[in-house]
């Protein structure tokens, strides 16, 4: 028997335990995970698997989960008395050994156990970043087959730890993440592999909900406040879900913790709507030509989960949530700060995380002895480095325009030889 079920936010139905699916009526709302039990523990496993709370039975592979830590440096710096950071990333003396430096291995390793437990050998990942990273680590670390697609826009800034020619990796070259969701799609529907569905399946999100797990673990509570940037808003839409499930344990009801996001000006589409009080987002705000701006562009999706049922929208409504946007340079500045008052580099788009924790301190949104979690996504590149080879992203360039007959003899030469 299974120890959760999936339920549409909209018509209610309950569906079988069953891979990423839609609800055959309601094709406008978010399915959610719902477990048997109701009492929250975190001795179910080891690492990331020790959370009773993750749609997933018997998992083979192993994986580090985050770390959450009681802040001294930037809190005192802030005058916060209770920030508690979550870290996902590489820092080994503070306990972290996420080496794909990013909280997306959570995803990609409650996905891919969640599809092998639904008899699905094999997916196609669209990514501007860091999921291609972690899902190219845990395809080589496990055996599972993955296509990952990349926009050329975003190469500069990506990595893999396994060599090239080790996964395949398909490379637009001319468009964004957004044209990379479209490319992954059809490559999907070509070799039979299921799209791996982003913020639609509830084990990416249950994934990413670790974060909140591990908070609630490591203080005893849930916290008073959540600050991430988003890009689709997943992991947003992760934390209010898990918060959601902790009012039905005892020791943890209470209001909700209020959920602060924060996007990378001037491409800020949710953030914008947010302030105007829409639950629409704004196509001039979703230019390609805004998204070509910004310094994280891992932030840059322009298929957001934000107006959709049991969305980011609806997040920050039940929470009475907050959102932010953050320059360039404010980001920038906020990665010196962190990194001079806590001893480690976090990712740009954890940048953009502190940058809109500043801003709130400042607007007087959080009080000094609010619990406060900052979700650092990604940290400690540079510290992996000092001990690890890392690669460089390359793969098959092909147009976002490529007709379907010559996409697939194009990617017959990669698939062929892995597939």
């Amino acid at each position: 028997m299974s120890h959760f079920r999936i339920r549409c936010t909209k018509c209610d139905k309950a569906l079988e335990d069953t891979y990423f699916a839609f609800c055959e009526h309601c094709t406008d709302s978010l399915l959610v995970t719902e477990f048997i039990e109701k009492e929250f523990r975190d001795d179910a496993g080891e690492g990331l698997w020790k959370y009773n709370w993750l749609p997933v039975h018997k998992p083979k592979s192993k994986v580090n989960g985050p770390i959450v830590f009681r802040s001294k440096g930037l809190g005192s710096s802030l005058g916060l008395d209770n920030l508690y950071i979550s870290f996902s990333g590489y820092w080994p003396e503070a306990g972290a050994q996420v080496k794909s430096c990013t909280f997306k291995e959570f995803e990609a390793a409650v996905v891919i156990e969640n599809a092998r437990d639904n008899h699905v050998d094999g997916l196609v990942v669209a990514s501007a970043g860091n999921t291609a990273r972690a899902f190219s680590h845990l395809s080589e670390v496990t055996g599972y087959r993955a296509i990952i697609v990349v926009p050329l826009m975003c190469i500069d800034e990506m990595w893999y730890l396994e060599p090239p020619g080790s996964l395949p990796t398909v490379v637009i070259s001319d468009g964004d993440y957004s044209d990379a969701i479209d490319m992954a799609k059809k490559i999907a529907i070509m070799t039979g592999l299921p799209f791996e569905g982003g913020v639609m399946n509830i084990a990416k999100r249950d994934g990413l909900g670790a974060v909140m797990l591990e908070a609630a673990s490591a203080i005893g509570r849930l916290p008073d406040h959540y600050f991430q940037a988003v890009g689709s808003g997943a992991g947003t839409i992760a934390a209010w879900e898990a918060s959601k499930r902790f009012q039905s344990d005892k020791r943890f009801q209470g209001v909700l913790p209020r959920l602060h996001i924060a996007q990378n000006l001037p491409f800020a589409p949710m953030v914008k709507a947010w302030q105007r009080g829409e639950r629409t987002l704004r196509q001039e705000d979703l230019s390609s030509e805004l998204a070509g701006q910004i310094s994280t562009r891992v932030l840059s999706s322009r298929y957001p989960s934000y107006d959709i049922m049991g969305g980011v929208f609806d997040a920050l409504t039940d929470t009475r949530g907050f959102a932010y946007g953050v320059t360039n340079k404010e980001a920038a500045e906020s990665g010196v700060l962190f990194e001079q008052e806590e001893g480690i580099d976090i990712v740009p788009a954890a940048m953009v995380a502190v940058g809109a924790l500043r801003q709130a301190v400042k607007a007087g949104n959080v009080s000094s002895d609010d619990v406060v979690l900052l979700n650092i996504t990604g940290g400690g590149e540079k510290r992996l480095r000092q001990e690890v080879r890392v690669y460089d992203v390359n793969g098959l360039h092909v147009s976002k325009n490529t007709p379907e007959d010559e996409l697939k003899f194009t990617l017959c030469g990669i698939l062929g030889n892995i597939f």
